[in-house]
């Protein structure tokens, strides 16, 4: 069977450099340790569909004892995806999520009103030389779902459906794309993958997404006779049918996209809502700390500290 019958083999080529809408060059900053790249939300776009937040951790490689530790702090407004390729992370929320979290597999966490969750690298981890490396993306909710209760889901890596063809891989992390669905809720139309490209094989895009975008991760692809290197996104312009191509060495991508929300959204600090006065009421009541009396609790195995809201 064709891994995807909607579109003939073709020549990538035969794509308009016009094509790409958007081309972003992520901001890279030094964590102490290990590079953070930031693609999205950049000066010339937002989002793409749902997608507000794009970081790219790693990889690096951290000595005996070494690891990360992000402490409790709160998200609204959001849902959270983290997925590693290298690495481990202990996650704990406010619903009483207590998860690790390992190469391939899906934390799912959306705040809604409000959730508050620390990461951290497990212990087991820290006993040795250990590796990170992986993406953390946030989707803006919907405004029928900035207030719902938060929630949260991990799907393992054997739960996520992998579309295969010679040359290509396609794990769907979230939504739908190529006639699969992902297992996670989802409030609004959305496709995530993680893809790999042996060299010279093509991928085309999902057709049925308003917005879509791609993530370069390692290697490079060709789009329109033109090729682009790791840590670079590109957006496409909605409703033309894009193939790209790997390079020599191959590639591994995140493609992402979906349908684009109602109007823009504010962010401030971990709060993303499509009013200034939800973040205004976010900031008031993490500030006042009044733990499971209102919108934010601290997890229920990792309380001792928070991470306290930014001058």
């Amino acid at each position: 069977m064709s891994w995807n019958p909607a579109i003939e083999p073709g020549c990538p080529d035969a794509v308009g450099l016009d094509a790409i809408e958007t081309l972003i060059v992520p901001r890279a900053r030094d964590l102490g340790g290990f590079e953070v790249r930031r693609a999205l939300p950049a000066p010339n776009r937002q989002m793409v569909g749902p997608f507000i937040f794009f970081d790219q951790a790693g990889p690096a490689e951290l000595l005996t004892g070494q690891g990360v530790d992000v402490r409790p702090h709160p998200h609204i407004g959001l849902g959270t995806v983290t997925y590693l390729y290298r690495g481990d992370f202990h996650h704990r929320d406010s619903t009483g999520a207590d998860q690790m979290i390992r190469p391939g597999a899906l934390n799912w966490m959306v705040a809604g009103r409000g959730v508050t969750h620390s990461e951290r690298t497990s212990e087991a981890a820290r006993g040795g030389p250990n590796s990170l490396f992986g993406i953390q993306t946030w989707l803006a909710l919907p405004e029928s779902h900035e207030d719902m209760a938060p929630i949260f889901e991990h799907h393992g890596k054997e739960a996520l459906p992998v579309i295969e063809d010679r040359g290509v891989s396609v794990r769907l992390i979230l939504g739908d794309a190529y006639g699969r669905k992902a297992p996670a809720t989802m409030f609004s139309e959305t496709f995530y993958a993680d893809v790999t490209l042996e060299a010279g094989f093509r991928l085309p895009m999902p057709d049925n997404h308003e917005d879509r975008g791609i993530y370069i991760v390692e290697g490079s692809i060709s789009v329109g006779g033109q090729e682009y290197a790791a840590s670079q996104m590109m957006v496409f312009r909605p409703g033309d049918r894009i193939t790209v191509a790997a390079g020599g060495q191959g590639a591994r991508l995140m493609i992402l996209g979906g349908a684009t929300l109602g109007g823009p959204r504010y962010i401030w600090w971990n709060f993303v809502a499509s009013s200034r006065d939800r973040i205004e009421e976010a900031k008031a009541e993490w500030r006042a700390q009044n733990w499971g009396k209102g919108r934010f609790d601290l997890p229920i195995d990792d309380r001792d500290e928070h991470i306290p809201l930014p001058d």
